[in-house]
């Protein structure tokens, strides 16, 4: 547990990927393979549930602490975060205990069965042996909420460096099925419970940003245009009569759109093919909020398929039976891509549409009109081009349409973490429904450093009720939103959700009278 929160801590205290690579590094050498494999559970999500309910924390807190519990409810206001405010509060520990980190895993697994004043007994002698930042630890643990800020791809980085493997084989066995207590590291990280041969990725091909003019491109002829989607990017891997899916977070989601397994299962060629996954229907693709639905569950059911069924649009073939064609031209490949699906074209899997045009003038109407169908705008691919890994300028280009943009009060306010957390950063804004504010969406980027401190400052002096470590404040500031996409949604009060809201500006010369309704937000979903 001391090696774990000294790696924690350093890592906590860099933003350097490479820094905490290093941090997570140094603690595989050193801890035992228990801890290991406790530890990458915890990194990737395999936590224990909660054996404690959090107001039994708070009450033990209060009374271990002797404090009234308007000064823990202020305490926690502050930080905005529970197991923080109790390791804050607690008073100094009075022993030291050397347990290893899945010891105490253990123990809090077993705890949940416990009666209550076991559970107490156990919880108040845990915080009087452990220094402030194991007992926040500790209190994570207990009220299952660990969140560290290390995301699976540096795990992964992490493990595959120490263990001198390959990432994309770490990631394929970290998301496979299994648990700290029912193998070994070494099973674990050489991928004895999968099979990697068969599902192994390519890195997938980016593209930039369009930053020049259409005319700088060259020859139009030379240059292959698709729709851009917004979806999940895809590969669906099938070799030996195996389907496999990675999405370009390089994670395994096979599991999450059985449909699509089904159906490739049925082609006779071994192929990779890169595309996007959608939730489509007859009528056409559906909005990424539809698809969200669909995501991170564990088993999807039947009625779930047939609500928001899923397809897949192929952009680009990189092996066919067995053979790497990623270094043949963008053309060739895509003739090869049409001979695999050729009469297999269905509402499930359909080739990308390339677009046909002679100028390139007449590409900038059918950008404008991409939004009426869900499309984000354009991909612009060389024709001559590989297909590389990563990112190369001057071969791929994204030609996304204009952000919609809506005019919103700022109603609720919230203070940063790390180094903005002396500042209020995280807001939430509203829109005019009748006669009252409904909430429209949450944001926190596109101000200045110099806007965020004045904005704090003005929280400060107008907050109207605290809601812990949320301010209310008085329906005064207003600011521009600007989003990539709208659509109807059952689970915010508003009736609506926005795809990706940022602030584009503060509009000083406008009050709330001048804000949207949500009448002419909802009137954007049908433009």
């Amino acid at each position: 547990m001391k090696l774990f929160a000294e790696k924690l801590q350093s890592i906590e205290m860099t933003n350097k990927t490479n820094a905490k690579i290093e941090a997570l590094v140094s603690f595989f050498e050193q801890a035992s393979d228990q801890d290991k494999l406790w530890a990458i559970a915890l990194f990737t999500g395999k936590r224990p549930s909660r054996p404690v309910k959090t107001t039994l924390l708070r009450e033990w807190c209060i009374e271990v602490a002797q404090i009234p519990e308007w000064l823990f409810l202020e305490s926690y206001g502050a930080t905005g975060d529970l197991g923080e405010t109790l390791a804050l509060v607690l008073p100094p520990n009075e022993s030291q205990n050397e347990k290893s980190l899945h010891q105490w895993l253990s123990e809090i697994i077993e705890l949940k069965s416990k009666p209550e004043d076991e559970k107490k007994d156990y919880v108040l002698a845990s915080w009087n042996s452990l220094d402030d930042y194991q007992r926040l630890l500790f209190n994570k643990f207990i009220g299952g909420s660990f969140r560290i800020g290390v995301s699976k791809k540096t795990l992964v980085n992490a493990l595959a460096k120490y263990a001198d493997k390959d990432p994309n084989q770490i990631m394929h066995s970290l998301v496979g099925n299994w648990h700290p207590k029912e193998t070994s590291f070494e099973d674990l990280i050489s991928g004895a419970h999968i099979n990697y041969d068969n599902s192994q990725p390519y890195p997938f091909c980016l593209a930039y940003a369009l930053d020049k003019e259409l005319d700088e491109l060259g020859n139009p002829n030379e240059w292959q245009v698709e729709y851009k989607w917004d979806g999940i990017r895809g590969l669906v891997i099938k070799r030996n009569n195996e389907v496999f899916i990675w999405s370009r977070g390089e994670e395994l989601v096979t599991n999450q759109f059985p449909e699509l397994v089904e159906y490739f299962l049925t082609f006779p060629h071994d192929f990779v093919i890169d595309g996007e996954i959608l939730a489509v229907k007859k009528e056409g693709v559906l909005l990424f909020n539809d698809l969200q639905k669909r995501l991170n569950r564990k088993n999807v059911s039947k009625k779930m398929m047939q609500e928001i069924p899923v397809g897949f649009f192929a952009y680009d073939l990189l092996e066919f039976q067995g053979e790497n064609v990623t270094q043949q031209s963008m053309e060739e490949r895509r003739k090869k891509l049409e001979v695999v699906l050729e009469n297999r074209e269905t509402d499930t899997v359909r080739l990308s549409e390339i677009i046909e045009f002679s100028e390139w003038n007449a590409l900038y109407e059918i950008r404008e009109n991409a939004r009426n169908f869900n499309s984000e705008g354009l991909m612009l691919k060389r024709k001559s081009s590989v297909y590389h890994v990563g990112r190369k300028k001057g071969d791929w280009f994204k030609w996304k349409v204009d952000p919609l943009t809506i005019d919103a009060v700022m109603i609720y306010a919230q203070r940063g973490s790390g180094r903005r957390s002396s500042k209020y950063t995280d807001y939430t804004f509203a829109v005019q429904a009748e006669d009252k504010l409904v909430t429209i969406a949450k944001a926190y980027s596109g101000l200045t450093d110099k806007e965020i401190t004045e904005i704090s400052r003005w929280v400060t002096k107008n907050e109207i009720e605290k809601f812990g470590p949320v301010r209310t404040v008085k329906p005064e500031l207003v600011f521009e939103i600007a989003f990539e996409g709208i659509g109807f949604s059952k689970r915010h009060k508003s009736g609506v959700a926005l795809r990706f809201p940022r602030i584009k500006r503060w509009r000083r010369d406008k009050t709330v009278k001048d804000i949207d309704t949500i009448e002419s937000v909802k009137a954007l979903i049908q433009n």
